[in-house]
């Protein structure tokens, strides 16, 4: 796809929008909210389909207004099945801006209210997979900016129904190619439903050619006729698990939500409290992993922050402070971070290089560097986040010593050897605290300290370079060591004065104006070889999955890989491109002999 994504939009004197690119109309003229809920909804036998059924899963190849998406969940609100989720996968080559959607979907204020939430989600046009979380109507929608055959090559879900929206076959022959019609079928779960408005004998032979019963019908206004198919068989509800997550940071409370999110609730089992292990600290920084070199780990990255952002911003008093300012810590960094803000994945605004004179304007004190403003990085506060996530989970407390298969399924031991719990599924989710219960995990332990002060008159902006300082609400927080192969969590005043050291050597004022009360905490957080997390199914293990490894980006990934996790154990779509998904995946590296001895229970 060329770097060219404008769809060249034109307004026609009755205000419907047209594509200058294709030369066609987005919606019929006499009335697109009819044609969508005659041609697509009726044309895939919705609401029926979907009655009984726990999960359904509609892929549109032709985004456009949305307008066909308002149609869809406004059918779903009114006619949804009890305790059933939506999901939606809609490509798009050529995106609308979120005014431009504005304006076509004004035409039709009975569904103003749908409109306005998928509005108010609007992802940007930049390349990849975007996810959107409509859960005031119980749905998700992942939209996927690119190539047709691409987007549905890196999907990983199975359609329920189709919705063959793409302008027509004579003038955008891409999204009706060969390429994509194998997709179609390779993406179809049994009996799945396929509605487009033409009838063109290509598009015909497609579908037939690849198992689809394809009918003419009707057509809607002035076209004389549509088309239906539908493939053989049948779907099978899978019957609910019993799922366990171990481990009460982040990590698990973004599992919590997740599942919550899909209709299943989970145990979550903590040793200590929520949080007592990496995640405790009084605030924490949602930032990416910064990388010119690697398009894989820096679209991933982008994903994660832009879905973090969303997520929090909906938890009250979450964010702390929405900005991050990275300093340049070599002179290669400036070059770097040119390179980084002109990539593909970021939003407009969203990553700015800024001199030395700006960066001591918003720090308020002279620096002797530029950096990269991160507009949608983020400071929060931990207790919110795990508060409000973990509220969505039932929630036990109890120290797991070893795991252990069974003919039931899962067993979860104490130290003693006692049953703690039985399920079917196990996820691990427990920082350092998987390495004692999946010993081939290739996990190494890092200890780190911080320290913070609490002064109400204290406001600062968030800014990292070798070290950080965060805004709490009420003080700062600074730091952090960096102790490879440590697992005690004891303080050290010496580790106090490494952090004031840190912080006095970059920003002296800074430093000058702390208290002199100083709050410590450490922590062991879990790496990788290649500093990326785990998510997804532990290698040779039935039902047993790991979201960890996460490092110091765990406020960042730990919301869409929670997603992701979710997905593979309920068999519904991830929200990582297939590229993405394997660059985290468990089966990726084999275990490396651990820097320290593991823990033997679970932590947090």
């Amino acid at each position: 796809m060329s770097d060219d994504r404008s769809p060249r939009l034109l307004w026609e004197e009755d205000g419907a929008p047209r594509s200058g690119r294709f030369d066609d109309v987005y919606f019929s003229k006499e009335d697109g909210l009819a044609e969508s809920r005659a041609v697509f909804l009726a044309g895939c036998g919705l609401p029926e389909a979907w009655v009984g059924r726990r999960h359904f899963t509609v892929a549109e190849l032709g985004f456009g207004t949305g307008l066909n998406i308002v149609a869809l969940l406004d059918l779903w609100r009114r006619e949804r099945p009890a305790g059933g989720h939506l999901h939606i996968l809609s490509v798009e080559g050529f995106p609308l801006s979120r005014d431009e959607a504005a304006r076509a979907l004004s035409a039709w204020p009975e569904v103003t209210e749908i409109t306005e939430v998928l509005l108010d989600r609007w992802p940007s046009g930049m390349p990849g997979f975007h996810r959107l979380n409509l859960y005031e109507f119980g749905a998700t929608l992942d939209l996927a900016i690119g190539d047709a055959a691409w987007a549905l090559d890196q999907w990983s879900g199975r359609a329920d129904a189709w919705f063959l929206d793409g302008f027509a076959p004579s003038t955008n022959p891409g999204m009706w190619s060969d390429a994509v019609m194998d997709a179609i079928a390779a993406r179809s779960a049994p009996g799945a439903r396929v509605a487009t408005f033409t009838v063109a004998g290509a598009v015909r032979r497609g579908l037939s050619e690849r198992g689809f019963q394809v009918d003419k019908r009707p057509g809607h206004g002035r076209k004389r006729e549509r088309l239906e198919a539908r493939l053989p068989g049948a779907i099978t509800e899978p019957q609910a698990s019993s799922i366990a997550v171990i481990g009460a940071g982040i990590a698990g409370a973004s599992l919590a939500r997740a599942f919550a999110a899909l209709g299943h609730r989970v145990t979550v089992v903590e040793a200590e409290a929520a949080g007592a292990g990496g995640s405790g600290f009084p605030a924490a920084l949602v930032t990416p992993r910064l990388d010119a070199g690697d398009a894989d780990i820096a679209a991933l990255h982008a994903q994660a922050l832009t879905l973090a952002g969303d997520l929090y911003g909906q938890i009250e008093g979450a964010v702390v402070a929405k900005g991050v300012l990275q300093l340049e810590q070599a002179p290669r960094d400036a070059g770097r971070f040119r390179k980084i803000a002109d990539q593909p994945i970021w939003s407009a605004d969203a990553m700015t290089v800024v001199d030395a004179t700006a960066a001591s304007a918003h720090l308020g004190e002279a620096v002797y560097s530029g950096g990269l403003m991160m507009a949608s990085a983020l400071a929060v506060r931990p207790a919110s986040v795990l508060e409000a996530w973990l509220g969505q989970a039932d929630r036990l407390t109890a120290s797991v010593a070893s795991i252990q298969r069974t003919d039931r399924g899962w067993s979860l031991l104490s130290d003693a050897g006692e049953v703690v719990l039985e399920v079917d599924v196990v996820i691990l989710a427990a920082g350092w605290g998987n390495a004692g219960l999946a010993a081939d995990l290739a996990l190494a332990p890092v200890r780190g300290q911080a320290d913070w002060v609490e002064d109400d008159t204290l406001v600062a902006p968030a800014v990292a370079w070798g070290g950080y300082r965060v805004p709490i609400g009420r003080g700062v927080l600074f730091g952090a060591t960096h102790d490879r192969g440590r697992t005690d969590t004891v303080t050290s005043a010496e580790d106090t004065a490494r952090n004031l050291s840190t912080l006095t050597a970059r920003l002296p004022r800074a430093r000058h104006d702390l208290p002199a009360a100083i709050h410590s905490r450490a922590a062991v957080r879990a790496t990788t070889p290649d500093r990326l997390p785990l998510a997804g199914a532990v290698p040779g293990t039935e039902n047993l999955y790991v979201l960890g490894g996460l490092g110091s980006r765990g406020f960042c990934v730990a919301p869409l890989l929670a997603e992701h996790v979710a997905a593979l154990v309920t068999n519904t779509p991830s929200p990582l491109p297939r590229d993405l998904a394997a660059r985290v995946s468990p089966s990726r590296t084999r275990a490396t002999p651990p820097l320290a001895e593991p823990p033997t229970k679970s932590e947090a």
